[in-house]
């Protein structure tokens, strides 16, 4: 072996390099102080690594993009571990590269003959801030869209090039596909360049200047091995556990739903080494936002950088020692005032909820058996009844309606309303109450509508209230029929076993004392009928026409009470009216264990 170390060293001077390497002398002896930028190698090592694997399964496009991510987080053979670890060790980065930062300003080591070193690290701290902020966007999610769109739109207004600087991110005048590849370029091959060429550099000036250390030594001089080698390896190994232990804690990095413009995402926040920033922006209102999102943010930047140059003065290091202390005190606090208004805003709470439950969703949605169409992984959820079905009752239809007493997603409405509550439409229990004397005129019914006391109305509260113990019985059985009719899902184990009372229930429908077919027509029971058809009453086509035009003459004609023809009148489209019909009818896509097991 002797031979061939001897070959390769006459070949490549490799005993010279490890010697200059390895026994470095260490002023003062080995200090955990300086352990700061062997634990920024290794995890910009960690990064390349990861980043490689993840960009062999890694699809850059605005329709596969999120299909990808979704692949190595839930397909792919440790795919969620490798996510997860390059995830957080950005994160870790971050933290690090501050630690690092104060070390050497507290150290004096920014001064002569240090200065280009000094600045070489500086460009790499926010070169690493743009790998984050590049790398947020490329799973192509709900959270990272919004967030990199709130980025891109502090670049429009700088002054002069802001629109066409915003441009040139973006890709164009909207965000899209090529927004994603530029980002893509810029997080795999441009900002890693030069991180790299940067890193040379500020390790050759490393070297060529020394380690900074304060006068007198404690310790006696030392080669960087074994000592300090020890110390760094250990802090690499600490940092190592410790974004391991998160990625387990999290089960990798968080997927949200696919990215998709058309629904705002109220839950958006950039990660948590920017949120200072964004709270930071808060305080400049209206036509202000310049001075918070770049002049402040770039003469703060210009200090930092001319560091060197004022710790020249009397008392300049203690100014850039309380400086930084400073400044790093200020995000500390922007933050956590961040975190705060967050937790006292039932909004944002809300938002954050219903981001969670479309992550879950999507990934259902991901797993059926048509998997995620050549459209992109967005129409998962554009046509999910279950995702859609409350927003679009929230946006045209809790005007009037409610829904469980709120608007379809969970928010109360001040207003009063002035429609049925129409959770459980067409269930036995909702039935029963439309024929409960006590509960037809309320709110929850008719309550508020020009039916309240109509003939339904008078006919529920003066006669069905005087029923006798057999007719309550007959009443029974033609809730039963006329629920059955809805064919609900929630319902059919029941509706199977009651078969024979509802056949019953359909007959007595026509008979006089029920006398519903005096005012509706059902089957083949008509008599000049001035209600609703009852025909397949809260079925899904019933639904779905009914919300098309209430007013057709199978419905209530001109005695419509103020209910839009949704569809005749172009409000939605046929596919968000079907949505609606599903969600109410709690009819959506589950996986069959789930569906068995309800």
């Amino acid at each position: 072996m002797k031979k061939v170390f001897d070959w390769i060293d006459n070949r490549t001077g490799a005993r010279k390099l490890t010697q200059e390497a390895l026994y470095e002398n260490v002023p003062g002896g080995a200090r955990w102080r300086y352990i700061w930028g062997s634990t920024l190698t290794f995890t910009l090592f960690i990064q390349f690594v990861t980043g490689i694997f993840l960009w062999m399964a890694y699809s850059p496009g605005s329709q596969s993009a999120w299909a990808s991510v979704y692949y190595i987080q839930h397909e792919m053979t440790g795919g969620w571990l490798l996510r997860g670890i390059h995830h957080f060790t950005a994160q870790a980065m971050t933290i690090l590269l501050v630690l690092h930062l104060m070390q050497v300003v507290v150290d004096g080591a920014y001064k002569a003959p240090r200065e280009v070193n000094f600045w070489f690290g500086l460009i790499l701290l926010l070169l690493v801030l743009g790998l984050s902020l590049t790398g947020y966007l490329l799973p192509w999610d709900q959270k990272g869209y919004w967030a990199t769109r709130v980025a891109t739109n502090i670049a429009a207004i700088t002054p002069i090039i802001g629109p066409s600087l915003q441009k040139l991110i973006v890709g164009g005048s909207d965000y899209g596909h090529h927004t994603l590849t530029r980002f893509f370029a810029l997080h795999a091959g441009v900002l890693p360049a030069m991180i790299i060429a940067l890193l040379v550099g500020h390790i050759y000036l490393f070297r060529k200047h020394g380690i900074t250390a304060k006068k007198p030594y404690r310790k006696p001089d030392a080669a960087f091995w074994p000592d300090q080698v020890l110390k760094d390896a250990v802090a690499c190994m600490a940092v190592l556990a410790a974004i391991l232990f998160f990625v387990l804690r999290y089960r990798g990095a968080e997927l949200a739903a696919p990215a998709d413009g058309s629904e705002p995402y109220s839950a958006a926040r950039p990660e948590w080494y920017f949120l200072f920033l964004f709270q930071f922006l808060k305080y400049f209102p209206g036509g202000t936002e310049i001075w918070g999102a770049i002049v402040i943010p770039t003469v703060l930047v210009i200090i930092v950088f001319a560091m060197p140059f004022i710790g020249n003065w009397k008392l300049g290091h203690r100014f850039n020692i309380g400086f930084l202390i400073a400044v790093m005190g200020g995000a500390g606090l922007l933050t956590y005032l961040a975190y705060a208004e967050d937790g006292k805003n039932p909004s944002f709470a809300l938002a954050v909820k219903e981001a969670h439950r479309d992550a879950a969703r999507v990934k259902i949605l991901a797993q059926a058996p048509s998997g995620i169409p050549d459209s992109g992984a967005a129409t998962l959820l554009r046509n999910d009844a279950l995702t859609q079905g409350p927003k679009l009752f929230a946006k045209n239809c809790a005007t009037c309606h409610r829904y469980d007493g709120h608007d379809g997603t969970g928010l109360l409405v001040a207003d009063p309303s002035s429609g049925p509550d129409l959770k459980g439409f067409a269930s036995r229990e909702w039935i029963a109450g439309l024929m409960d004397p006590e509960k037809i005129s309320t709110p929850h019914y008719y309550g508020g509508t020009k039916f309240e006391n109509g003939k339904m109305a008078r006919f529920v509260k003066k006669s069905v209230a005087e029923f006798s113990p057999e007719e309550r019985e007959q009443l029974h059985k033609v809730i039963l029929a006329l629920s059955a009719e809805a064919n609900l899902k929630s319902q059919a184990e029941v509706d199977k076993r009651d078969i024979k009372l509802i056949e019953e229930g359909r007959t007595l429908m026509a008979n006089e004392t029920m006398r519903c077919a005096e005012c509706h027509k059902f089957h083949q029971y008509e008599d000049e009928p001035n209600g609703p058809d009852l025909t397949g009453y809260g079925s899904r086509d019933w639904l779905i026409q009914i919300i098309a035009n209430p007013a057709h003459e199978r419905f209530y004609g001109d005695r419509n009470d103020r209910m839009p023809a949704f569809a005749d009148e172009g409000i939605m489209t046929a596919r968000e009216i079907e949505m609606i019909a599903e969600w109410m009818r709690g009819e959506w896509y589950e996986p069959e264990s789930a569906s068995g097991a309800q």
